[in-house]
């Protein structure tokens, strides 16, 4: 290998991988990209946008480190999503037996936490999942759609304490609230699931859901996340404002997410944290 910057990828679900590829390259150019990619979750088609790739399934934590450091990276990104549910089926080598004797809740922080631990032992850092896409994080203010009135930032600043506690208490990132009422909470079912039961809820009219980073978020993996789908469900069900975190939320796809605002009249406003 060469000095030629190599950045390894842990490749999960969805755009997420896609987008920050192609963020990377046209940053710094000549950077190599190797994928660990997870099987069941991420896109065949990555297999043409990287350097090298190896295919595995959740768990398989010593095939992942033996990987990066065959490629001579010693930095790797988390990026994409991976199904709650695969993360109770795993069929766990050696070392994730080892990692996981040693957690006692298991949760993405503990999880992702413990992997990046394993990382650093073999002098591989765990990058922020930012990297490279900053120019993704929407500043404080109305971001998309129609213009917030005094009621909706009323209720965007009541969901965002709302959201930043159920937070802090590892259930859930996003809420759903309607005039100071919180409509639902997410937790293992995920973000979209939490809309669709809050838009039944306040029956299409005045809802609104709140997603927002953890107190003192890692950084280096599970960061809030709006994409295309999300605007799309909440119009389906009548959510049709949101508000994000400021500086702390990816819009991935950004061109697509103003699209569908303006087409669908869906409000984004991103909140400033205290």
């Amino acid at each position: 290998m060469d000095d030629t910057r190599t950045i390894g990828i842990i490749a999960g679900k969805g755009v997420y991988p896609e987008i920050f590829i192609r963020a990377a390259r046209a940053k710094s150019p000549g950077i190599r990209l190797v994928a660990a990619a997870v099987e069941g979750e991420a896109s065949p088609e990555l297999a043409d946008q990287v350097d090298a790739i190896s295919w595995l399934r959740v768990g398989q934590l010593g095939k992942v480190i033996k990987f990066f450091k065959s490629q001579a990276a010693q930095e790797v990104i988390m990026v994409g999503q991976v199904a709650p549910k695969n993360l109770f089926d795993l069929r766990p080598d050696l070392r994730t037996l080892m990692v996981l004797a040693k957690i006692k809740e298991r949760n993405a922080e503990t999880l992702f936490g413990a992997v990046a631990n394993e990382l650093e032992k073999e002098s591989i850092e765990l990058l922020p999942a930012t990297t490279f896409l900053e120019d993704l994080l929407p500043p404080a203010g109305h971001v998309f759609g129609p213009v917030f009135k005094k009621r909706q930032l009323d209720d965007a600043a009541f969901g965002f304490r709302i959201a930043k506690e159920t937070s802090r208490l590892d259930i859930g990132q996003t809420v759903v609230v309607r005039h100071g009422t919180v409509l639902a909470v997410e937790a293992f079912e995920g973000t979209n699931n939490c809309v669709r039961r809050g838009g039944e809820l306040g029956h299409g009219k005045d809802v609104m859901l709140v997603k927002v980073s953890k107190p003192n978020q890692d950084f280096r993996f599970d960061v809030p996340v709006i994409g295309p789908q999300t605007i799309e469900v909440c119009a389906k069900t009548g959510v049709m404002a949101i508000a994000v975190e400021a500086g702390r939320t990816l819009l991935l796809e950004r061109e697509r997410i103003q699209e569908l605002c303006e087409e669908l009249e869906v409000t984004l406003h991103a909140v400033e944290a205290e």
